[in-house]
């Protein structure tokens, strides 16, 4: 009995033998974690650059169908209301091309007739359970894919208008209106026009949805907010006021800078904290009216995806010139041979 006692123990395993062994366990985690984790995000950073081919080629779509772009954002005069300012329209491009994506579904259950505000900035009627629907293809898997607002459905995804500076007011910086890119309010740009050619023009990038804490600002989740426009570097700089009312991205049919609109007067994932304005004191045509300097954001570490007015996607370092990026966002700056 004692032998076979003696035998039994000398199988065990000793205690310094079993911490070897959890060490060497903890250690291969440590090595194959982020490996893992790793490989998660290049798939999810392929199927974010998915997402932007799909709204490239739904451009294409609506290009032959309608032969120009789809307008950044609508303003019109609203026939049964002339105290609801034309910017209360507001629709985005996206909006204009989820019949091109296969979603019917949510463009049909728009009613693109309306404005999309009526004159006390409440959500018409018709369209208060349309705006809330959530587009899969809108939504980065690297980011929280989820509402941000309880009225919206969101987007991480936004049409580019331009470099940011200018208008069709001197010094209007930050402006919506005639920019220098493939999309603005009421814009109906044909490919003609796009005399850089239609692969060195920025159709779409990424943007981060936001989400404001109480008592900290993070400049890649939230914007700075003044109420004047056009905007300067003085003025976003020096303001205080953060919007945690309506985080980025918060509506995918909204055409404006908190949403479905950016331009390229940052780079990209750029720590300046984006810009947002408004036009106070004009008339029902321009009032109201959102400027913004709003940059391309995305958790993909060191790059921003980026898709081109021929349906093609690339990465985009975080590093590039800022004269190369903005260059890439205008449709007529002769960038060709220079």
């Amino acid at each position: 009995m004692s032998s076979a006692k003696t035998e039994y123990y000398r199988s065990a395993f000793s205690l310094v033998e079993v911490l070897v062994v959890i060490a060497i366990m903890g250690l291969m985690v440590a090595i194959l974690l982020p490996a893992v984790q790793s490989a998660r995000e290049s798939a999810r950073r392929v199927s974010c650059s998915n997402n932007l081919r799909q709204i490239g080629l739904a451009t294409q779509n609506f290009l032959s169908s309608q032969q120009h772009f789809p307008a950044g954002a609508v303003a019109m005069a609203n026939p049964n209301s002339a105290g609801t300012p034309w910017t209360f329209y507001r629709w985005s491009a996206l909006s204009a091309l989820t019949p091109y994506m296969e979603n019917s579904v949510a463009y049909n259950a728009l009613n693109l007739a309306e404005p999309l505000y009526d004159a006390s900035l409440s959500i018409t009627a018709s369209n208060r359970e349309p705006v809330k629907l959530i587009v899969s293809e809108f939504l980065c898997p690297s980011d929280i894919a989820r509402k941000v607002s309880p009225n919206f459905g969101p987007t991480n995804y936004a049409v580019c208008a331009g470099s940011g500076v200018g208008g069709p007011q001197p010094n209007d910086d930050g402006s919506p209106l005639e920019t220098d890119g493939l999309f603005a309010v009421n814009s109906r740009v044909t490919p003609a026009m796009v005399t850089d050619g239609l692969s060195a023009t920025v159709l779409a990038s990424e943007s981060i949805l936001g989400q404001p804490q109480e008592g900290t600002h993070d400049a890649r989740m939230e914007y700075k907010f003044i109420t004047t426009a056009p905007l300067t570097t003085v003025r976003c700089n020096d303001s205080q006021s953060w919007n945690v009312n309506d985080p980025r991205g918060f509506s995918w049919v909204n055409g404006e800078f908190r949403c479905a609109l950016y331009n390229h007067y940052f780079t990209p994932n750029s720590p300046t904290a984006d810009c947002i304005g408004v036009v106070l004191g004009a008339g029902m045509d321009r009032l109201f009216t959102p400027f913004g300097w709003k940059g391309a954001r995305s958790w993909h570490t060191g790059s921003v995806n980026v898709a081109y007015a021929d349906a093609s996607v690339r990465g985009v370092a975080d590093t590039i010139d800022q004269e190369v990026w903005i260059r890439s966002s205008t449709m007529a700056g002769a960038e060709i041979g220079q």
